[in-house]
């Protein structure tokens, strides 16, 4: 079985399992609070990132098959 990794790292529902399981871990080890909530926000901050950039990707791809994207670059190297 092949994992989608593109289709992986773009669902919140991950990155919010990630969280849990690293903040479970953490807690299990006896790590501070404020240093478990420090690495739980960034793990959650990587992970608005990436579903940002991959969200990005497939509108830009989208508008690139479309053709839509050769016109709106026809329309800004005219305003040059």
């Amino acid at each position: 079985m092949k994992i989608d990794w593109k289709r992986k790292l773009s669902s919140r529902k991950f990155w919010a399992m990630l969280a849990a399981l690293i903040l479970s871990v953490l807690t299990a080890f006896g790590v501070p609070e404020l240093k478990s909530e420090q690495v739980v926000v960034i793990v959650t901050g990587i992970g608005a990132i990436a579903v940002y950039m991959l969200a990005e990707g497939a509108v830009d791809k989208e508008a690139v098959d479309s053709g839509e994207f050769d016109s709106v670059k026809e329309e800004t190297d005219l305003g040059e």
